[in-house]
């Protein structure tokens, strides 16, 4: 049971507090209600930008690291298709530090063409090296526009192209930032040996005076439902061919997800996970092969993936891995199989609670999601699956006409 205690600034800013006694350090999660779902089309990859540019110096802070290594803090942050998050931990004595630079920088940034083209190129070179030029770096750029239609899942948070990113203007990049970074979209989290009125005092000296802001209404398009499989085809320059699939599935508060969650441990986590016992161990059919969720807070995808030995066919791989599932959505699991899945995932969520910037994280976006107390429900909505409605929830995800299947084959040589 995590414990937290809540309070609203003027300006809307969400704040919390959870109180450990035994640390001697502190963690401030920022979460904004932004992610990469939340860009336009033709203007893709902002909120990634904005990852890079936020440590790039606001108004009255030039250098953002250096105060904060003299405080003997460290500091990170990553943007999802939902979310964008910025974190800090750092000794108590120095708690002050980390609400200084996190309120400046949300006062604004330090806007100009020669920090934008500073941050867009390390954007740019990110692009080409982890998406262009990376075996397989495009595969989820071309699986994400074959299962998604409509809505902006369909494109990464890197962005839908390198040419977006180039030609992103200052005007367009301060509208964006004025529309989301605001206190009224965000949740501000504090997780240490601090108290309520500790942290009150310090959240309205630093944050209080910042312009709310419009509050954010996402009005998102929803994917329709696929009634039709589709196969799309790929050849590159890679070592071995490689087989994606993946089906729709429903969103992050539906009891649906928490089945999908557990299927992805049976099917594919781990050294004995069916498909890689089946598949790579007995049949040897794949070098390699996962099964995953995004994870997402709108319908995501359930995945599978794998690298195929050679000699092997894609479409023997395929055959092979539709088998599989045919079997899961005829057969089942077992008692004892779910249960296994049930203890990794609960031995992972005590794992998560140890590490003082997990709890600040996870925290903050529970609250993002409906309430922080949810998280202290989440493991009893996995303990709800049971073995009949895992098979119900199969049956529907991988249904004939939910799929999507990426043939990614290796140039002959």
């Amino acid at each position: 049971m995590l414990d937290f205690e809540r309070f609203i600034l003027n300006n809307g800013l969400r704040v919390l507090v959870h109180t450990d006694t035994a640390t001697p350090m502190v963690a401030v999660n920022l979460l904004y209600d932004v992610g990469a779902r939340d860009e336009e089309a033709g203007r893709t990859g902002f909120a990634h930008l904005f990852e890079h540019l936020m440590f790039g110096g606001s108004v009255n802070i030039p250098e953002y690291d250096e105060p904060l290594q003299m405080a003997g803090g460290e500091n990170n942050a990553y943007t999802t298709n939902d979310i964008t998050n910025y974190y800090i931990q750092l000794p108590l004595q120095n708690i002050e530090t980390a609400f200084w630079l996190e309120s400046d920088r949300m006062l604004s940034l330090a806007f100009g063409d020669k920090s934008l083209d500073v941050q867009r190129k390390v954007v740019c070179e990110e692009f080409k090296e982890h998406y262009l030029n990376k075996p397989y770096g495009d595969a989820w750029h071309l699986l994400r526009k074959l299962a998604y239609k409509t809505h902006p899942y369909q494109w990464p948070t890197i962005g839908e192209n390198l040419e977006q990113i180039e030609t992103a203007q200052l005007e367009h990049v301060k509208a964006f930032f004025f529309k989301h970074y605001r206190p009224v979209n965000a949740i501000l989290c504090v997780a240490g040996n601090v108290t309520k009125e500790q942290v009150e005092a310090l959240a309205t000296k630093w944050f209080g005076d910042i312009e709310a802001g419009e509050k954010y209404v996402r009005q998102l398009p929803t994917e329709p439902r696929q009634e039709e499989a589709r196969i799309q085809e790929h050849t590159a320059n890679v070592p071995l061919d490689a087989l994606y699939k993946a089906w729709h599935i429903t969103g992050r508060l539906t009891p649906g997800y928490y089945a999908a969650d557990l299927i992805t441990e049976i099917m594919g986590s781990g050294l004995s996970s069916r498909l890689y016992q089946r598949l790579v161990k007995e049949e040897q059919l794949f070098s390699s092969i996962n099964c995953y969720h995004t994870g997402s807070l709108d319908p995501g995808l359930l995945v599978i993936e794998g690298k195929v030995r050679e000699g092997v066919t894609l479409e023997q791989a395929n055959e092979a891995v539709e088998k599989e599932v045919t079997h899961l959505t005829e057969l089942g699991v077992s008692d004892s199989e779910l249960q296994k899945a049930k203890n990794k995932i609960e031995s992972m969520i005590a794992f998560e609670d140890m590490s003082l910037l997990n709890r600040a994280n996870n925290l903050a976006y529970y609250e993002l999601i409906g309430d922080a107390s949810l998280i202290n429900v989440e493991w009893e909505k996995y303990n709800a699956v049971t073995t009949t409605s895992l098979l119900t929830e199969a049956k529907e995800i991988f249904r004939s006409g939910n799929g999507n299947t990426l043939l990614y084959r290796a140039t002959a040589k």
